[in-house]
Order: C-alpha cells, then structure tokens, then sequence
C-alpha cells in the first residue's frame, strides 16, 4: 500500500530566473546500480503496477527541461519506447555533433556552463534523467538541487552505479520517504547548503 498523502508533489508553475532547481528521478537497485552491466534495466519492470506510476505523472509537470546522457538516450530509442521529453526543451549531452530533432538537442558543450544558463532563465525545473555519468558530473560541480530515489528491492550484485567516486561531500536532508506495495521505496531528498 502506498502511503498517498506523503507521495504528492506540488505542481510547478513558472519560476523566475535563478530559483529552477536542477533535480535527478532515477531508480537505482537496493545495492546501488541504475542498469546492469551492459546497460539493461528491465530490473525495474518487477515493481510495475497497473495504475502506479509512483508520482512520476506529477513529477514531470514540475519541470519542463530534460538533460539526459547521450547512452541512456540510444538505449530508450533502441527499445522501441521513443522519447519520452519529446514535449520539453531536451538537452542529450554527446560528444559528437548531432542536428537537433524539434525540441532535443544534442550539446556537445560545458555540461556545468549548460545548467547555469539554464538555472538563469525563468521557467519550471530541470529533469535530470540519467545516467550516471551525468549525474556524477553534475555532483562534481554541486548541481544538483534535488534528489527523488527510487529502490527496488533488487541486488544486482554488479552494473552500473548511480553514484561513483571523486565528488565533493554533499549533505542531504531527507524529505519525505514512501513505501509502496511491490516494495520499492522513494526517497526525496534535497540538498543542504552551508
């Protein structure tokens, strides 16, 4: 059973320029990995519901800009699901040029200078969806203004890990925590300034 009342999210509207918050909606294995090794995250698929979607509906009418890695990308297309951020300002961050497709673009740029310009502009928040590599970087540079986990109860004994070595202590403070009937458990976090 999911506890409803602790699972809302307010809806966004428009912010003015330098309150958009950069937040990451990821689902990560209880021992820590995104995908196994070689990419594949149909781990995920054990905890589906029919009329559960574990607030993302509210979620994503929070943001309307998407910044996802050039991998997480290919893979999502490669399944055949098309893209999901089809209808915000989408950034896929690649190292080799691509021409845009409406509103994706592949940026080949300064991922720090990109989020910057970005958090300058009024509008509703950023949606960093993946991978962890994106992630990582970002947390290098102290981007990341929010955090909702979501654990499977899964261990995957080995993959990819949503969080890796090399980055700045960052201290969180736990906002809300809901545990839903399949098992998984979210997590809302944001991050602490000093």
């Amino acid at each position: 059973m999911s506890d409803e009342s602790t699972n809302r999210i307010p809806e966004a509207q428009s912010v003015h320029s330098g309150d958009r918050k950069v937040i990451v909606y990821i689902a990560t294995s209880l021992d820590g990995y995104i995908a196994k090794p070689d990419g594949d995250f149909s781990f995920l698929f054990a905890v589906e519901k029919e009329g559960e979607d574990y607030g993302y509906a509210d979620f994503v009418k929070t943001v309307d800009t998407a910044i996802v890695g050039r991998k997480t990308y290919d893979k999502i297309i490669s399944m055949g699901y098309g893209f999901p951020h089809h209808d915000k300002e989408s950034y896929i961050i690649t190292r080799i040029s691509r021409p845009s497709v409406g509103s994706v673009n592949f940026y080949t740029g300064s991922l720090k200078e990109l989020v910057l310009n970005l958090k300058s502009k009024a509008g509703k928040h950023i949606f960093v969806d993946g991978g962890a590599e994106i992630v990582n970087e970002l947390l290098k540079d102290n981007l990341i203004d929010e955090f909702y986990i979501s654990v499977i109860p899964v261990l995957l004994g080995d993959g990819i890990s949503l969080f890796k070595g090399g980055r700045p202590e960052i201290e969180l403070q736990l906002i809300n925590s809901t545990h839903f009937d399949k098992g998984l458990v979210q997590m809302h976090y944001i991050r602490v300034d000093k």
